[in-house]
């Protein structure tokens, strides 16, 4: 076996560069939402290398098995499309204004389905017991990207959620496979229309390009063949079909093969592609260490993915224990995704409940990342694309409002033409707004507050502003404004 890349070597603590507050906070923050003072603690007390196992150490189980009574309202869910049997039942012999009527109500239904399940997957993320797990799910849901604007279907999203949640940290061959099978994705990329006579390439072409290979590893020829070899593959309301009838039984050509291929063909033959390794691991390393890194590293990282069968968890071994992880081209480099902004507050503030999910459904909205309303099948854009002078601005008032503030325009999920209506101020407190510093004066209580959320020390002279802005430091409406200032500051958008 190749040797390892030394970037890709185990980070080992050292007198000259020790694992540290702000080490054990990177880590939460890029393998969860965001640590709680107690937990940077347990991690640091961990080292690195425990510390990863620990994060890593979670079931692979359908969420409902974990959360119980704190799962979506399944009921709502299962009572909105697809049950298409049961839709179509209720529309037949009906007359125009009867179908009309019905049909606002199961999208009424299925709207408030979202909603919950938005809700939940927002709870899940804040107080789930696996970070890690949920941290993967949202990757995974970003890389294997359906929309609920397109689907219209709550129940293919939930169930796709729980799919992806599975399958995190498992094996990405079987992975691929159960996605290329999925109600919601066969119905956003269109699989489910894929017939024999007129072939729809649109999975074809984004299970190459954005999944599995990137671009430049395949042809366009290949795009048509594999089209081919999916045709037949669709869905009957929540249920897998394959609808023998309409698959192209004649012969493919791809990647220089010749057979009458079916989808898991092709599949197999991407899984043994050189590309495929070394794009699925540059993008697991992208998003969990930093962007444009150097192209070695996707390589090496590839030979680790392959070399473990595409099994995915020594692969997120390797990434967060590694040297490139630990370095200073990683940590605090990151700007938060939305989610992570409103999550990771939630958990750093110590808030006890998620303020309502209209309000940070219009509050996600507003800041570009909606759960289950990714913009385009490429995902989010992320990076600097997260910060121009609209959504700074809900970035920070969101800061301001989970700190205890009440701030406009965070009310509804928008309407063309509706501004949002403001906010009663947070009921739910932080806790500790009289952190234990041993010590009254400003400074300290400063401090204490700037490593609990920013978790790195910052400017002397942005310290001073601070301290002179903090009126009272034993009175809690003064050190409540000190946290909606720090949580307002530049610094306070990194990770």
């Amino acid at each position: 076996m190749a040797s390892i890349h030394p970037l890709l070597a185990p980070y080992i603590p050292s007198d000259s560069d020790p694992f540290d507050d702000v080490k054990a906070a990177h880590l939460l923050n890029r393998a969860g939402f965001g640590g709680t003072l107690e937990e940077i603690q347990k991690v640091k007390k961990l080292g690195p290398s425990n510390a990863v196992d620990w994060l890593l150490d979670f079931p692979d189980a359908p969420a409902d098995e974990e959360d119980g009574d704190d799962s979506p309202n399944l009921s709502s869910i299962e009572g909105s499309p697809p049950n298409f049997r049961e839709y179509a039942r209720r529309l037949a012999g009906k007359t125009r204004e009867e179908k009309k009527q019905l049909i606002q109500q199961f999208m009424q239904a299925n709207r408030q389905a979202i909603q919950a399940t938005v809700g939940w997957w927002l709870k899940r993320m804040a107080w789930g017991k696996y970070p890690l797990q949920e941290k993967l799910t949202f990757f995974w849901h970003g890389h294997f990207t359906t929309s609920a604007k397109d689907e219209r279907a709550a129940i293919l999203m939930w169930r796709q959620n729980e799919l992806l949640r599975q399958n995190a940290a498992g094996n990405f061959d079987p992975f691929v496979r159960a996605i290329s099978r999925d109600p919601a994705m066969l119905d956003y990329l269109n699989n489910n229309e894929n017939r024999k006579a007129h072939p729809n390439e649109n999975y074809a072409r984004e299970l190459m390009e954005l999944f599995t290979l990137g671009i430049g590893n395949y042809t366009e020829y290949d795009i048509k063949q594999s089209a081919r070899a999916f045709t037949g593959w669709g869905h009957d309301g929540v249920d897998f079909v394959y609808r023998k009838n309409q698959h192209d039984e004649g012969i493919k050509t791809f990647f220089g093969r010749s057979g009458n291929f079916d989808g898991d063909d092709i599949l197999t033959f991407i899984l043994e592609h050189p590309a495929c390794q070394r794009f699925v691991a540059g993008e697991i390393f992208k998003y969990f260490a930093y962007d444009n890194s150097e192209p070695v590293l996707a390589t090496a990282l590839g030979q680790v993915l392959y070399g473990n069968h595409y099994e995915l968890r020594p692969l997120l071994r390797t990434i967060l224990t590694s040297r490139a992880f630990y370095g200073p081209q990683s940590i605090g480099v990151q700007i938060k995704c939305p989610v992570q902004l409103v999550v990771g507050t939630v958990r750093m503030l110590g808030l006890s409940s998620m303020p309502p999910t209209p309000a940070m459904e219009s509050a996600l909205n507003q800041m570009g990342q909606l759960p289950f309303m990714p913009p385009n099948v490429r995902g989010w854009p992320g990076g600097r694309m997260w910060i121009n002078t609209s959504t700074l601005f809900i970035r920070y008032n969101t800061g301001v409002y989970l700190a205890g503030g009440s701030v406009p325009a965070l009310g509804r999920l928008g309407r063309k033409g509706d501004t949002g209506r403001p906010l009663p101020r947070r009921e739910a407190r932080p806790t500790g707004f009289d952190p234990d510093t041993g010590d009254d004066s400003a400074e300290k209580v400063v401090d204490a507050w700037v490593h609990r959320l920013i978790q790195h020390p910052i400017e002397a002279d942005k310290k001073q502003v601070l301290v002179d802005a903090l009126d009272d430091p034993t009175n809690s409406n003064s050190v409540r404004k000190l946290v909606q200032l720090i949580v307002s500051m530049p610094e306070y958008q990194l990770c």
